[in-house]
């Protein structure tokens, strides 16, 4: 039925109509619930929500999604509301997207894959990201260039006797081809940038630093924590998909260890599998972290089922098994009880991004995590022997140090790598009376 929720909002350039089918599903969301994340993704695009129709049915139909009739009231509410484009809440086939233009000429059809993808074209700021948006995009269009040609259908079947193509499937078959090249064009140039990826985050790990990931769901407040933690000055809006480039900046923790934190780009409720794919490369920082901080949005009333989303993506990249602390954010929008029920939670952490509310906190358990796996060494380096006392420094963390006569001592957790390094410094080990040889 249509719900009479539109209302005119100045002179928009594009006003939207929102589509969505009420079905059972057990993934804890409601159709309201997508709906509203529908108008604030709308919202984000830089349109205005003009009205909402909706439909109870078990499955969508196979031709156009809706029924022919919701169709036409469709139709006749975009025509009233003086709406430019409709956009369906699912994923909408080729074939129905075409039925759909055909029923509703006036209007843009989208669907909400589309719709996401519009918004991260809006935000790519880096070579990077525009590379994998276009990717995304063109994956996308290249299904549905079936029928974009109609209009010269009647010319193609007006050829002679005998010719083999008309022009319009000249120029379709063109397109095709063209838009075959860039993918591929797209997908090389991706593979470099993700080999220099690979390589840098190599060096971090060859390094020993302790390589942290914030991950959460789009708007939970990654990039505003990530501010707060190191001043990175990451842009933070109070709108889906304000950022998409992973932004890493050093932390340096309370007991001396320095760390690396990665701000990724936010996860949604059926998000697109081509713009996971696409953005793979940047999702790996994600996959090859020490410590995933799960940030939540602790005020959202849907954050549980949010939250399920987030973890959804993390297997689809493979990594749900990595070691994770939940943060939740925005804890100064909560009932101080609430805040205390959500920090006694085993494995959680309440802050404010926004106040700096529990980030001492945080940085402590953050600091506990990273020291989990440390296994001291303690070595006496001659004075002569500067540079390693400097890549003790630059690539261990330092729990003491003292200057002796003999040069000086380090206690330093460094990895296996950086630690062979040191190997003429090891004590040597003295075997206990019950192993010598009689």
């Amino acid at each position: 039925m249509a719900r009479d929720l539109y209302e005119v909002v100045g002179d928009a350039e594009e006003r939207a109509v929102l589509v969505g089918i009420d079905r059972a599903r057990s993934d804890g969301w409601t159709l309201d619930d997508d709906l509203a994340e529908l108008r604030r993704l709308v919202d984000t695009a830089g349109a205005v929500v003009a009205g909402v129709v909706t439909q109870r049915m078990d499955r969508p139909n196979p031709r156009t999604f809706i029924g022919s009739g919701k169709a036409e009231e469709v139709e006749r509410l975009a025509r009233e509301a003086g709406a430019t484009m409709v956009v369906f809440d699912d994923d909408l086939s080729p074939s129905q997207q075409a039925n759909l233009e055909g029923l509703l000429p006036q209007v843009r059809v989208i669907d909400r894959t589309q719709l996401i993808l519009d918004i991260f074209a809006l935000h790519a700021v880096s070579h990077e990201g525009k590379l994998q948006v276009e990717l995304a995009r063109l994956e996308y269009v290249l299904p549905r260039l079936r029928g974009m040609w109609g209009h010269l259908e009647a010319e193609r079947l007006g050829g002679g006797r005998g010719a083999r193509f008309g022009a319009g499937e000249s120029q379709l078959e063109s397109d095709r081809r063209l838009t075959r090249k860039r993918i591929s064009e797209l997908k090389r140039e991706l593979k470099h940038v993700a080999r220099a990826r690979a390589t840098q985050r190599a060096s971090r790990a060859r390094s020993g630093v302790f390589r942290i990931a914030l991950v959460g769901y789009t708007n939970a407040g990654k990039s505003t924590l990530l501010n707060a933690l190191t001043d990175a000055g990451v842009l933070a809006q109070d709108q889906l998909f304000a950022t998409l480039d992973a932004t890493t900046r050093r932390l340096d923790l309370p007991d001396g260890r320095t760390v690396t934190l990665t701000d990724t780009v936010g996860f949604i409720n059926k998000l697109p599998h081509g713009l996971v794919e696409a953005f793979k490369s940047t999702l790996d920082e994600v996959r090859e972290a020490d410590l995933l901080l799960h940030v939540v949005d602790a005020s959202h009333a849907n954050r549980d089922a949010q939250m399920a989303a987030v973890k959804v993506v993390l297997q689809e990249i493979g990594a749900s098994g990595r070691p994770q602390l939940v943060v939740y954010n925005k804890c100064d929008l909560l009932p101080a009880g609430e805040c205390e029920r959500l920090s006694s939670a085993p494995g959680a952490v309440v802050v404010s991004g926004a106040t700096g509310m529990g980030l001492e906190t945080l940085l402590e358990r953050m600091a506990t995590i990273a020291a989990q796996g440390d296994v001291p060494l303690t070595v006496t380096l001659p004075y002569d022997r500067g540079d390693l006392v400097r890549v003790a420094h630059e690539h261990g963390h330092i729990l003491s140090e003292e200057h002796l006569p003999e040069g000086t001592r380090l206690t330093v957790v460094l990895t296996d790598e950086i630690r062979g390094r040191f190997s003429e410094y090891l004590p040597v080990h003295e075997p206990e009376p019950e192993d010598w040889e009689t």
